[in-house]
């Protein structure tokens, strides 16, 4: 495992259009050599401007959106229209727009298909296990004020299941409690980790994270990729390192 690259870029738009670049890059990269790069996105307003920005740049990027699968680092267990669900915002400002095959998009249950989030979790976790690739290509994740990351929060008994794909979460401290996260075990099996952090807000958490503070208290500090990990910051968010 590589020490993590630092990027700090001027403001969340510089931030977002960086991010975008590199996921299309590195789409483009892994499919020249006959994959099918599989991402796990991540949700909130700098997942939202990346999105926009991959958009924007996606019709001279040379990707082939018919093949890449995706995946979410975790989702709100909320009816399936629910417009606070992640996938709902990542379809209209990105997966529909660039053409991904519906197929190919591996959404969390709602609460239209599972009677309740444990089940949802069971699910997801078979599907991710038989339509997954073994390893994701990314993860992108945020990282909140607390320093958790998907629905990792610090403290919580999640932190330590260690034998599921996808857990269950019915405490979260932000609303709404009930939601589906993948594991630490399932995000740590991806090529690279990407960490999208704005504001200064998140300062701290960031800082704790990058000197070394113990995953039960700072989630963000417990996922790595196997080739690299890249935080991508603004100002706001580096200014306390």
């Amino acid at each position: 495992m590589t020490a993590p690259r630092i990027e700090v870029h001027a403001d969340a738009a510089a931030l977002a259009t960086a991010v975008a670049g590199e996921l299309l890059g590195r789409l483009a990269d892994a499919q020249s050599g006959g994959g099918v790069p599989q991402i796990a996105l991540t949700g909130g307003s700098i997942a939202e401007a990346v999105h926009r920005e991959v958009a924007r740049l996606a019709p001279s990027s040379g990707v082939d959106w018919s093949r890449v699968v995706v995946w979410w680092g975790d989702e709100r267990f909320v009816p399936r229209d629910d417009a606070e669900r992640n996938a709902g915002k990542a379809r209209a400002e990105f997966l529909d727009v660039v053409g991904v095959d519906p197929a190919h998009v591996h959404e969390m249950p709602s609460t239209d298909d599972a009677a309740d989030v444990h089940e949802g979790a069971g699910a997801h976790s078979d599907e991710l296990h038989e339509h997954g690739s073994g390893e994701f290509e990314i993860v992108m994740l945020g990282v909140g004020p607390d320093g958790h990351v998907a629905s990792l929060f610090p403290g919580h008994l999640a932190l330590d299941v260690d034998d599921r794909i996808a857990v269950g979460v019915t405490d979260s401290p932000k609303p709404p409690p009930e939601r589906i996260s993948l594991t630490f075990p399932t995000l740590n099996r991806t090529r690279s980790v990407w960490f999208l952090v704005s504001g200064e807000g998140k300062a701290q958490a960031v800082a704790r994270a990058l000197g070394g503070a113990e995953r039960h208290e700072i989630p963000a500090a417990g996922v790595a990729g196997q080739e690299d990990t890249i935080w991508f910051l603004d100002r706001a968010s580096s200014s306390a390192l």
